[in-house]
């Protein structure tokens, strides 16, 4: 496994799960706790930041490779690829500010991860064939035994104090 800046988390689901929702309820959580997280997020579709018109949207697509949007409260960091940047890549360019990098979407990746599972979508569990999934999160009650912890998901809660306690074990 690459080594990284900080600790690595995957929330592992098949769509329509609701990972970036329980992620929306869990980095307010995580900083009570402390954690600075970051978020690295996978997406099947192009990403437009900007909007037509600005400086930094003309810059851009008037073929800048690198475009970077300094202010006094926020930093936007714009590359333009020739090709997908892999996982290790995107997380390299994380972690300065960060405590602990959440990948939402990556669920192939040889990293430690939390399963989100709604039986009732009918997906097969995902810990079945990756031992690197340390904890499951599901609405409902499961049929089978699991060799890993068993967390609510709709408790963002316990989740976060589940995630501040796996941090302070790997750090």
């Amino acid at each position: 496994m690459p080594s990284f800046s900080c600790p690595v988390l995957g929330l592992a689901a098949y769509s329509g799960v609701g990972k970036t929702t329980l992620l929306i309820h869990l980095l307010p959580m995580l900083r009570q706790h402390g954690v600075r997280p970051a978020v690295l997020k996978h997406s099947h579709h192009p990403c437009e930041i900007d909007k037509p018109g600005k400086d930094s949207y003309m810059l851009h697509h008037a073929g800048a490779v690198q475009t970077l949007i300094a202010s006094a409260n926020r930093t936007v960091l714009r590359i333009r690829h020739t090709a997908r940047p892999n996982w290790e890549e995107s997380v390299h360019r994380l972690g300065e500010e960060a405590d602990l990098i959440l990948l939402e979407g990556y669920k192939a990746v040889t990293i430690p991860k939390l399963e989100l599972h709604r039986p009732r979508l009918g997906h097969p569990l995902l810990c079945a064939q990756d031992s690197n999934i340390i904890a499951v999160a599901t609405d409902e009650p499961l049929a089978w035994d699991l060799s890993v912890p068993l967390l609510e998901l709709n408790d963002p809660s316990m989740i976060a104090d589940f995630i501040v306690s796996w941090l302070n074990t790997v750090r």
